[in-house]
């Protein structure tokens, strides 16, 4: 049995669609998850600001949650790693530019774990904490990683996919949409330039395409079309709009069977994704015939696809990547959760709270 306890989380991100021109994965799994683990029971208290509001103006996403830029009483601490980025978090709190998400974060670290020895959870999405970093080390910190491959002595907690959404999800009715455009990819290009020049570019010199999110450097690309960021809200319309995505992953993803929402944001919109075989346990990810070693392969693929388009077999290869999608539901992730929460909660002072 999993006993209430109160959690301090920290995240710097949005609960609702946010605004554009700023990176954050975590929208599509962020809110579930914070609503999850309520919904079990827990007390929850959110320990960054309220960007929603502060910075989109939406003061309803974050109506129905507790924030608190102070030091209330914690059970336990729940961190979404956040990690230093030159010029933005590492500057003075008055330089423009500053965001004070990491500041917060070695506040959090410094008040709860090494003063009060509160139990922290670190979830390291990004895969941004070394091996070697002394907080892998800490009798009082639980590292989680979001890959099924994490580092030695980490837990694997998985980006998680709401039931509702997976239950409803229909291949047939997905398959008979029509998709103008034969591939896509939604996302930025953080450490992607050697898997898009291996297999999204080439493809997008012979198939109509189009690019979503914060792409900087692409001189190299002429004949990419690059739409820049997008409002969260058409993320969907845009995966619905095509055949096909190809799953581009940082090397340090790949290496550690590490996906991203972009899986299930495109699976459930039906668009299939193509998987390059160099990411580890790709086979866990998506079915046989969407694994690609080449960018021909993805030629091939999105010709083949554009073939099968609306038949029985196209909504098979949805079902099939659907059911792939069975280990990242947001049930199993709760599971995940309240084990590792038994396993940490005992509060200061030694009262369990019931």
């Amino acid at each position: 049995m999993v006993h209430q306890v109160k959690i301090g989380y920290s995240f710097w991100g949005f609960l609702g669609p946010g605004i554009t021109d700023t990176p954050d994965g975590g929208r599509s799994h962020r809110r579930p998850f914070l609503d999850g683990i309520r919904g079990a029971g827990h007390d929850l208290v959110l320990l960054q600001p309220d960007r929603d509001r502060h910075e989109a103006g939406d003061g309803e996403a974050g109506a129905y949650y507790q924030f608190d830029d102070a030091f209330p009483d914690l059970d336990v601490l729940f961190l979404e790693w956040r990690w230093p980025i030159p010029g933005r978090n590492t500057t003075d709190c008055a330089t423009p530019g500053h965001t004070c998400d990491l500041h917060r974060q070695n506040q959090l670290i410094d008040h709860y774990l090494h003063r009060l020895g509160v139990p922290t959870i670190i979830w390291d999405k990004d895969r941004r904490l070394s091996a070697e970093d002394e907080l892998r080390h800490h009798r009082g910190v639980t590292v989680c990683e979001a890959a099924l491959l994490p580092t030695p002595g980490a837990t694997t907690l998985l980006f998680p996919l709401d039931d509702v959404l997976l239950a409803a999800a229909d291949p047939v009715e997905l398959a008979t949409r029509t998709r103008p455009y034969p591939l896509c990819y939604v996302g930025n290009q953080y450490d992607r330039d050697e898997m898009f020049d291996a297999y999204f570019a080439p493809a997008a010199a012979h198939l109509p395409h189009q690019v979503a999110g914060k792409w900087q450097n692409t001189r190299r690309w002429p004949h990419v079309k690059f739409r820049g960021r997008v409002p969260f809200e058409q993320v969907t319309r845009i995966h619905d709009q095509s055949l096909a995505t190809v799953l581009l992953l940082p090397d340090r993803y790949a290496a550690a069977a590490q996906m991203t929402q972009r899986l299930f944001e495109a699976v459930l919109a039906g668009c299939l994704p193509l998987a390059p075989a160099t990411i580890a346990r790709v086979a866990d990810f998506v079915p046989e015939p969407l694994i690609v070693r080449t960018g021909q392969d993805v030629i091939t693929a999105a010709h083949d696809l554009y073939a099968l388009a609306g038949s029985t077999t196209h909504a098979e290869l949805i079902a099939a990547c659907l059911a792939k999608l069975e280990p990242f539901r947001l049930s199993h992730q709760l599971q995940v959760m309240n084990t590792l929460l038994a396993a940490v909660s005992q509060p200061a002072g030694g009262r369990r709270r019931h």
